[in-house]
């Protein structure tokens, strides 16, 4: 297998190159004074510099802004003042959400030249918190593929292997924190955006539950990013699970407008020992069959937790996979038609009287999980059936096929996982969990009931504990 300029995530000693470290972890040496924000930053736009010209997953660049607040960071901190729990971490953005003063273009050639005037509120809330944005990351155009290219900024690569892709449409992201770019990254997920590239790549993701991260300022398409789409989220890339546990806390909570009615208090994780975890581990469905390589270390990611203690059986809820995705698929494609010519989009979402039975059918789900998780903690699940595939731009996401286990299937059928949980609106953490003999990574989602994000966070902290990936770590091994 190929490899970009210098080796993929972890062939090098992550306790040794601050690039590889945790956010969690670099944010605590900048707050002892071990690092500074300015060399943390240096250090970045070097790797940037030297490394990205083979991955091209940092498409814009805000260097002189980004140079001047870390070095206000680092004058605060020298008088004792502090931003917040993420002060003068350096971090990269995906181009889809909007950015105050640095162009933002969702992948589109029809923005650009588009130069927000504000930050998405999830972007101003890491700023709030002390980050220092200092560029955008590539992304499928209007975040449409589980690819990562598009006319304005090309192709992005895999860090394991430069010939497959990083995953989409948050490749960019997945991409920019494995090979150590950035501290850590903010994606958005409708249709397995953020889990799939953190799969591909071998990093954490977490999908937040539906509605508790703001989508203003997400870039869907013309016009868009002033209201919510149906099933969308915004949620952080990272390298560990305390990281994402973190950026949780700093982004969720109410849009300004309604902020000073509600407030948003999410429940710690139901247990405080893994001993007394219910998991369910579903791998396998007719039609959603996954690699049996992909398979094998799913599996054993499950043992893995038997082993700690937790209760693991082969339970699932009451759904029927293919008829989850058909409504999965359905609202998805309603929630994206505004791209659309009106004509268009008016065949590919029906009617407003087609959308409220889909919402119906939705309900039902949501109330099936519900009677599933009064006995159960968490299910386990894959991501995709195979890990990282060959480039293929050939045709669009629709025209091409992905060969799992020597057999074809057309890519449209490959979502079946992600959809499973995000139709419901439910939030999912993925961890890797280790390698396919070929060396590329595999990831597993840990889903959990609806607002419980920090169940599915508990969980995959352990798992990724027992499965030899430590919080603050990158994995074993590396690209070929």
């Amino acid at each position: 297998m190929g490899s970009v300029s210098e080796p993929a995530p972890g062939t090098r000693d992550a306790n040794g190159d601050p690039a590889h470290w945790s956010a969690s972890r670099q944010a605590a040496a900048v707050r002892c004074g071990e690092l500074s924000s300015s060399e943390l930053l240096g250090h970045l736009l070097e790797r940037v510099e030297k490394i990205d010209p083979a991955l091209n997953a940092v498409v814009t660049l805000d260097v002189g802004r980004a140079r001047a607040l870390a070095r206000a960071a680092d004058d605060a901190a020298a008088h004792g003042q502090w931003w917040g729990p993420l002060h003068g971490l350096p971090i990269t953005v995906k181009d889809a959400l909007e950015t105050a003063g640095l162009r933002s273009t969702g992948g589109a050639v029809e923005l650009r030249d588009h130069v927000p005037a504000r930050d998405a509120p999830a972007v101003s809330l890491l700023r709030q918190a002390g980050a220092v944005v200092f560029g955008k990351t590539n992304l499928s155009r209007w975040s449409e593929d589980i690819q990562t290219y598009n006319e304005l900024f090309g192709t992005t690569n895999n860090p394991w292997d430069p010939g497959r892709t990083p995953g989409g449409s948050s490749g960019g992201s997945a991409a920019a924190v494995a090979a150590g770019l950035t501290s850590f990254e903010l994606g958005t997920d409708i249709g397995g955006s953020l889990r799939i590239p953190a799969h591909f790549c071998g990093v954490h993701a977490h999908k937040p539950s539906f509605g508790i991260v703001s989508q203003c300022g997400y870039l869907g398409y013309p016009g868009s990013g002033v209201a919510d789409a149906d099933i969308n989220v915004v949620g952080p890339i990272a390298r560990s699970v305390d990281d994402l546990e973190l950026l949780l806390a700093v982004l969720a909570g109410p849009d300004t407008e309604v902020g000073t009615g509600w407030r948003l208090e999410l429940p710690p994780p139901r247990h405080d020992d893994i001993r007394r975890y219910r998991i369910g581990a579903w791998f396998d469905a007719p039609g959603a069959e996954v690699d049996p390589a992909v398979g094998a270390l799913l599996r054993a990611a499950a043992d893995r937790m038997s082993d700690a203690g937790a209760h693991v059986t082969a339970d699932r809820p009451r759904l029927d996979l293919n008829e989850v995705y058909d409504t999965f698929l359905s609202l998805v494609t309603g929630a994206a038609a505004p791209r659309f010519d009106p004509h268009v989009a008016d065949e590919l979402s029906g009617s407003h009287a087609r959308w409220l039975a889909l919402n119906d059918r939705r309900a039902g789900m949501r109330r099936a999980w519900a009677d599933w998780f009064a006995d159960h903690d968490v299910l386990l699940c894959p991501v995709y059936p195979t890990t990282a595939f060959p480039h293929d731009q050939r045709g669009d996401f629709f025209d091409r096929a992905i060969d799992v286990a020597g057999s074809p299937r057309p890519q449209t059928q490959t979502l079946q996982w992600v959809g499973l949980p995000g139709v419901s609106y439910l939030p999912v953490t993925v961890v890797p969990v280790g390698r396919a003999p070929d060396g590329t990574p595999v990831g597993i989602q840990v889903i959990a009931p609806f607002l419980e994000d920090r169940t599915a966070l508990f969980v995959a902290r352990h798992l990724a504990a027992e499965v030899g990936v430590a919080p603050g770590h990158e994995l074993d091994g590396g690209g070929r």
